[in-house]
């Protein structure tokens, strides 16, 4: 390794952004420690193997540790732990605004309800189908960006992974399963992906087919979150101005928009089955 140090693709964090005080008091603890050990900035950098100026970065809070940043920073400055017991907020943190309230209220939820038509949706995706649709993005994300959107995305799929787990339901336009974002072996993986997911049992996964004459979802995506305590929030992009709702009465119009595609698409089984053809033609 170089006696420089070595830096790391990673992410700056905004000071106006709601998690800026948790990365900074990270950054303060480790400081705070390497000066209590009496190293300097650019011995501590050696130590743990980064570089100087990433260094320098984390402890002002102004960029956000990885896991592996802390590990080594607490077993360098023998913090027994305390250091390495940020790594689930700075794990939060890497996430964009955005995702992150997107996924608490998809940990908080009890049964989503969701319909894409222009790409496989996000839960669904695979890291390198999730990469090339970032990458698709215009005006063009800086490689950084992609990077975070697509850790970020990822991170959602915990979801699949909760006890008791929440009812899916997701309904995909054809079109989504035949464009071939990120080329046809990132589909044909995409796809394959889908029929595992399709397996489990508190997921429905259905197919909207292009040829279908009645089809209540031409204004557009629909998302509807259920939470435990009887309320919820949804969103489409051709209601309400795209705004996310919670409203009853708002929310029963997405969900009978949501109930008539559900109808007029193919079921799960038939959907299960489409899919795998659209593989073997891929």
């Amino acid at each position: 390794m170089s006696s420089e140090g070595v830096d790391e693709p990673g992410w700056d964090v905004s000071p106006e952004d709601e998690i800026a005080p948790v990365v900074e008091a990270t950054g303060r603890q480790i400081r705070l420690r390497r000066e209590a050990a009496g190293m300097r900035v650019i011995d501590f950098g050696q130590a743990i193997g980064y570089g100087e100026d990433l260094v320098r970065k984390v402890e002002r809070g102004a960029r956000i540790p990885r896991a592996e940043f802390l590990d080594r920073a607490d077993e360098v400055l023998n913090a027994g732990g305390l250091i390495r017991a940020f790594k689930e907020d700075m794990e939060k943190a890497r996430y964009p605004k955005k995702v992150r309230e997107l996924k608490m209220l998809e940990d908080r939820s009890v049964e989503l309800l969701l319909y894409s038509n222009h790409n496989i949706h996000g839960l669904l995706q695979t890291p390198a189908y999730a990469q090339a649709l970032f990458e698709t993005r215009q005006p063009a994300y800086p490689q950084d960006v992609v990077e975070r959107e697509t850790a970020a995305r990822m991170g959602r799929k915990a979801i699949f992974e909760r006890s008791p787990a929440p009812a899916l339901s997701f309904i995909q336009e054809e079109v989504t399963l035949r464009r071939p974002i990120g080329g046809k072996m990132v589909l044909r993986r995409q796809l394959e992906h889908l029929l595992e997911v399709g397996q489990l049992r508190n997921v429905s996964l259905q197919v909207m087919p292009t040829d279908r004459e009645d089809h209540a979802g031409m204004q557009g995506l629909i998302e509807v979150l259920k939470f435990g305590d009887g309320t919820a929030i949804g969103r489409s992009d051709g209601a309400f101005n795209g705004r996310p709702v919670s409203e009853p009465k708002d929310l029963r119009i997405l969900e009978l928009r949501y109930g008539m595609i559900r109808a007029q698409a193919l079921t799960p089984r038939e959907s299960l089955a489409f899919i795998a053809q659209v593989l073997g033609e891929t």
